[in-house]
């Protein structure tokens, strides 16, 4: 799957689970995600539905892509602890996270390329 933020594409490695699977399988025509910045360390928005989950008890780090409440997608650009299914992680370094997360009106893009 790609993911694009802001029309960059993202080098992200995914996790092995079952929200991913549905998450894949919901972006296989494209879904666009309008994310709004939260608590000055992380992206948040709606996927629209309700996807398996399996929330634990996590401090988030840079990067980590989340699911919180089952239907919101959650980028990090510092950390939290909260509990979230993780999904996946950017690869990108603090730099660069904070360059194109630390703003308002952040656009996610996924889509399902399998």
């Amino acid at each position: 799957m790609i993911m694009k933020i802001d029309n960059q594409t993202i080098d992200i490695t995914w996790e092995n689970n079952n929200s991913v699977k549905e998450l894949f399988d919901f972006a296989k025509d494209g879904l666009t995600i309008n994310m709004s910045k939260y608590g000055g360390f992380e992206q948040v928005g709606s996927i629209g539905k309700n996807i398996d989950s399996n929330n634990k008890q996590m401090t988030t780090s840079p990067g980590d892509v989340v699911l919180y409440s089952g239907n919101q997608i959650v980028v990090f650009f510092g950390s939290n602890t909260w509990s979230y299914t993780k999904l996946g992680h950017i690869n990108l370094n603090q730099t660069e996270l904070n360059n194109l997360l630390n703003k308002e009106g952040v656009t996610l893009y996924l889509v399902n390329i399998c």
